[in-house]
């Protein structure tokens, strides 16, 4: 079966290693030292049947119209919004790695929370500068996960995952999510908020994991953000532009919040941004997803979902139809 590499080239040693490229090619008619970043950059396309998809791939409509013989996309990565629409309606099945991709970040955030709730990020540059002994109990007094209310924004994949991981600590776990029932955040050990206000206005943490499309862009508006009680955190790890950025600068200049901001809009912030300075933000490079040798989890699963595809099975991970 005729398969190519469709990825940033630089990635693919990260992603698939030694054994997992010479398994690529026992299986596949596959050059793995040779990654397109585009469908007009794979040589012969009328007889490829498969691609391994991932980031640094750029789409342009109609570049499918070269590849007749295409029966099945397998994303190493979440997925391509200019490939797998049109890919989709053409009757190509389609994998994605989403739910690897999803554990470190719940991991991530999961660490967040816990170090935000225990004040370690303020602590440690109040200790830094002031340097000398801080009394705990008089100076941090609501310090601990223990007993604190976090709230979740979007019952997806990560913030599901997340909700579990919380069920492991003595926490109250609010969710917003339009789409979820009170029953599904019951089953989750969640209980369901159906104003976003509201549900901030009884949090410690937000923690926001959302898809970004018209509908959230701003969700976390200026009025979520004043609900919010005061010394509470806002944690993003989805995308920069769900959240207000303007007003959560201005409730970061007034003392009132605190932020830890794993993306930001843009992404990445202009110099001199106030985010990179002011004392109660912590950002952190767009990291919470898949990096260095967690990119190996997404190329073991997409191995595994070619050598499903090519023993005729169904995949383990298959895209959702789109329209």
């Amino acid at each position: 079966m005729r398969a190519a590499l469709l990825m940033d080239p630089a990635l693919v040693p990260f992603v698939f290693g030694d054994a997992e490229r010479e398994k690529l090619s026992d299986i596949l008619e596959i050059d793995t030292a040779d990654a397109a970043t585009s469908l007009a950059g794979i040589p012969d396309p009328s007889g490829v049947e498969l691609l391994i998809a991932g980031w640094g791939a750029k789409i342009s409509p109609g570049d499918l119209d070269a590849f007749p013989k295409l029966r099945a996309i397998v994303h190493w990565s979440g997925g391509n919004g200019g490939l797998d629409g049109p890919a989709s309606g053409r009757g190509i099945r389609i994998s994605t790695a989403r739910a690897a991709n999803a554990i470190p970040v719940a991991e991530f955030t999961l660490a967040m929370i816990t170090l935000a709730a225990k004040d370690a990020f303020w602590a440690s540059r109040r200790y830094s500068a002031e340097q000398r002994f801080i009394d705990r109990e008089a100076e941090l007094p609501r310090t601990g996960l223990y007993g604190t209310t976090v709230g979740i924004v979007g019952a997806s994949t990560i913030g599901t995952l997340v909700i579990e991981k919380l069920q492991r600590s003595d926490v109250r776990v609010l969710l917003y999510d339009p789409y979820a029932t009170p029953e599904t955040a019951a089953r989750l050990g969640a209980k369901l908020v159906p104003d976003l206000g509201a549900l901030a206005a009884r949090c410690d943490i937000l923690s926001i994991h959302a898809p970004e499309m018209p509908s959230t862009i701003g969700m976390v508006s200026a009025a979520v953000l004043a609900a919010l009680p005061d010394g509470a955190t806002v944690i993003n790890t989805a995308r920069g532009a769900l959240v207000d950025q303007e007003a959560l600068v201005a409730e970061l200049r007034r003392g009132r919040l605190r932020a830890v901001l794993d993306v930001t809009e843009p992404d990445v912030l202009e110099p001199g941004h106030p985010l990179y300075t002011l004392p109660n933000a912590f950002l952190t490079p767009h990291l919470a997803g898949s990096t260095g040798n967690e990119l190996r989890r997404l190329g073991e699963v997409a191995l595994a979902e070619i050598e499903r595809f090519v023993a005729g099975a169904p995949f383990a991970h298959p895209m959702p139809v789109l329209p």
